[in-house]
């Protein structure tokens, strides 16, 4: 008895071990690259180069409003590209480092943790991304912004929900950069309810913003002094 006991135990812990790896291997493709990017990446690099460019960089949250209506400034530029991941941004990042902006706003990595790419992997590309940045463009000033919170009970894009703890590794991991001359734009706190969600009022879907949340994004950047 003892013996088919310890033979039941062992077998199944076997089996949780298993489950417990396939959960944190699951499949992810850093090749991904959205239906528009090679279109919007020509754009890009045919938009004529000005003066003391702010740019902002990362996905549809970024490309979701006009910057420089919204915050009055002409030399604003946007770089948001739907559905981009920390390796498409870094695909393309040449094309913002050549411009040599005053100016860099960074968001990006939800859709990394909505597709599985490993937390590792992402910070990884976090770092890539300051240090190609810095070292081809030494006077660009580099702001890298918390990932803003989620809300499941829009039930819209369920790759992304159940997935907080991912969220909150990285902005813990992203305020740290702080030690490596960058300014880290935490917005994470002003998009939060009090269930620690993103506040319904800002979000058509539970991950995108309405105008009513790029104007809370203002209010940060301008009492922050980031666009001075």
């Amino acid at each position: 008895m003892i013996t088919k006991n310890r033979f039941f135990v062992a077998a199944l812990a076997s089996l949780l071990w298993f489950g417990n790896a396939n959960a944190q291997t699951k499949p992810y493709d850093s090749t991904y690259r959205p239906g528009k990017y090679k279109e919007l990446v020509q754009k890009f690099n045919a938009d004529p180069v000005t003066k003391k460019e702010f740019i902002f960089l990362g996905n549809s949250i970024t490309a979701g409003t006009d910057w420089s209506k919204l915050l009055n400034l002409p030399q604003a530029k946007n770089r948001g590209i739907s559905g981009d991941i920390t390796f498409g941004v870094l695909e393309r990042l040449q094309e913002v480092i050549d411009r040599k902006p005053a100016k860099v706003f960074v968001l990006i990595g939800i859709n990394d943790i909505s597709r599985n790419i490993p937390d590792s992997l992402i910070l990884r590309n976090y770092k890539a991304i300051v240090e190609r940045i810095r070292k081809g463009s030494k006077k660009t000033k580099i702001y890298f912004y918390t990932l803003l919170p989620v809300n499941a009970s829009f039930e819209k894009f369920k790759n992304h929900y159940g997935k907080d703890d991912h969220i909150l590794y990285l902005n813990d991991e992203i305020r740290k950069f702080t030690a490596k001359n960058v300014e880290v734009i935490d917005l994470y706190p002003h998009f939060l309810d009090g269930e620690r969600k993103l506040r319904a009022e800002l979000t058509k879907d539970g991950l995108h913003l309405i105008p009513a949340g790029y104007q809370v994004w203002k209010e940060v950047l301008e009492k922050g002094g980031y666009l001075k």
